[in-house]
């Protein structure tokens, strides 16, 4: 008999570190310090600035401590934000996303998908013979 093998996500064996650096000195660090560490277009969107909605996130993320709804997909997720529950909009509805280590400077938007997998079924009724065809396999 062959045993039943579980899928699941594998265990981490170290502590996640970003380019040298652990999440711990990642959130003591000032966002000047943070600056070389980023990838270009990270950097960039800083240098640019932040709007005001970002801000604003920025603001309330700092000061409550339950989860944040917020339509912003292309915050850049900081290291501050790890350990903490995003509902993100993803166009219909808030999916709630928590934010790994592994996210770090990744955007808010790349976890909460706006296409869903289509599963078509069987042909309708005024269909014509051609198209009723289902392939067994």
């Amino acid at each position: 008999m062959a045993k039943k093998t579980q899928k699941r996500m594998p265990r981490r064996r170290e502590e996640f570190t970003y380019r040298g650096h652990t999440v711990e000195t990642l959130q003591q660090m000032a966002l000047s310090e943070l600056l070389p560490l980023m990838p270009a277009r990270v950097r960039r969107k800083f240098d640019r600035g932040l709007s005001r909605d970002h801000e604003k996130l920025l603001a309330d993320l700092r000061s409550g401590d339950g989860s944040i709804r917020t339509h912003l997909r292309d915050m850049i997720i900081l290291p501050e934000m790890v350990g903490r529950t995003f509902e993100i909009h993803n166009g219909k509805e808030f999916q709630v996303v928590e934010i790994q280590p592994e996210a770090v400077f990744h955007y808010l938007g790349e976890f909460a998908l706006t296409r869903r997998r289509v599963s078509h079924g069987s042909a309708g009724i005024g269909a014509t013979r051609s198209s009723k065809y289902v392939p067994l396999k």
